[in-house]
C-alpha cells in the first residue's frame, strides 16, 4: 500500500530535499510550511498533484495545527511518517545581549511546534499500532557553543522529547527517531543571520558541509528499516567538523594578582 509522509518545513532545506526523496519513492506527501508559494512551486516540480497535499501552516499556531490535521483530505489522513523538520536558529548573541523575540520564536517553533504536530498525529498511529515520528534535532542539543544558548536548549528538548515518546510508546509498533545533523549548508545560516548572505557563507568557507540531500538520504534510510528496528538517535557531522577542546579562560597574571 502507498504510504503517506507529513513533512513540516517542507518549503526549503531538509524538508524540501526529503519531499523530493519520498516523492521519487512513490510516497504520498503532505507538505506543510508557511511559504505557500514555495510549496506550490515544489508540487509543480514533483508532479503527481493527486498524490501531494499542500498545507500552508505556521507550526506555532496550536489551533491551526489541530484543525488543519483534522481537515486533511481522506487519502492523506492516515499518516505513516511524521517528519518534524520545521525549526530555526536566530542570532549568535550572548545570552545577556540577545533579542527576546528571537528566543521566543525558537521556543515556539522548535519546541511547541514539534509537540503540537506530534500530539495531533500520534493518536491515530497508536490506534493503528503503526507509524513513525522522525524529529530533526541537532548536534547543538548535545554540544554547547557560544551564542547557541536557546537554540541548543530547544534541540536538547527535542532529544529528550524523542526519548520520552519512545518510552511512552513501548508495547506499540510506533517508532520514534531523532536525527541530529551538524554543520549543514541550507538556508539555516541565512536565517540565523537574518538574510546576511556574506555572513552565512563564512560559516561554510573552506569546508564540505552536509547538504539537505545527505539528510534526506538518512531520513529515508531510517524510515525504511524493517518495522521492528527503531533508530533512537543518529548524530551526523561533515568530515570537516569535530569536537573542540574544553574552552578555558585565562586571566593575565596582573589581573589575577590584583
Amino acid at each position: 500500500m502507498k504510504k503517506t509522509v507529513l513533512i513540516t518545513g517542507a518549503s526549503s532545506g531538509f524538508g524540501q530535499a526529503c519531499a523530493r526523496k519520498f516523492a521519487a519513492a512513490g510516497w504520498r506527501l503532505v507538505l506543510a510550511a508557511r511559504r505557500s508559494e514555495r510549496l506550490e512551486a515544489l508540487r509543480t516540480e514533483l508532479g503527481g498533484e493527486s498524490e501531494i497535499h499542500l498545507w500552508p501552516l505556521d507550526v506555532r499556531d496550536r489551533s491551526a495545527v489541530a484543525q488543519g490535521f483534522e481537515a486533511l483530505p481522506a487519502p492523506f489522513r492516515t499518516v505513516d511518517l511524521l517528519l518534524n523538520n520545521a525549526g530555526l536558529a536566530l542570532g549568535l548573541q550572548p545570552a545577556w545581549r540577545t533579542d527576546l523575540d528571537d528566543w521566543e520564536q525558537m521556543i515556539d517553533t522548535n519546541i511547541k511546534g514539534v509537540t503540537y504536530l506530534t500530539r495531533a498525529v500520534l493518536p491515530s498511529m497508536v490506534e493503528r499500532n503503526s507509524g513513525h515520528v522522525i524529529n530533526i534535532g541537532s548536534t547543538a542539543g548535545n554540544w554547547p557553543y557560544p551564542g547557541g544558548n536557546v537554540y541548543g536548549g530547544t534541540k536538547a528538548f527535542v532529544q529528550q522529547f524523542s526519548r520520552n515518546l519512545r518510552a511512552d510508546l513501548l508495547g506499540t509498533r510506533v517508532r520514534v527517531s531523532n536525527i541530529e545533523p551538524g554543520m549543514a549548508e541550507s538556508e539555516f545560516s541565512t536565517v540565523r543571520f537574518k538574510g546576511d548572505e556574506d555572513k552565512a557563507a563564512q560559516v561554510y568557507a573552506g569546508t564540505a558541509p552536509l547538504t539537505p540531500e545527505d539528510i534526506a538520504d538518512i531520513v529515508f534510510y531510517v524510515a525504511n528499516l524493517p518495522p521492528h528496528v527503531n533508530v533512537n538517535t543518529l548524530e551526523v557531522m561533515s568530515i570537516d567538523q569535530s569536537w573542540a577542546p574544553f574552552a578555558i579562560h585565562r586571566e593575565a597574571k596582573g589581573e589575577v594578582d590584583g
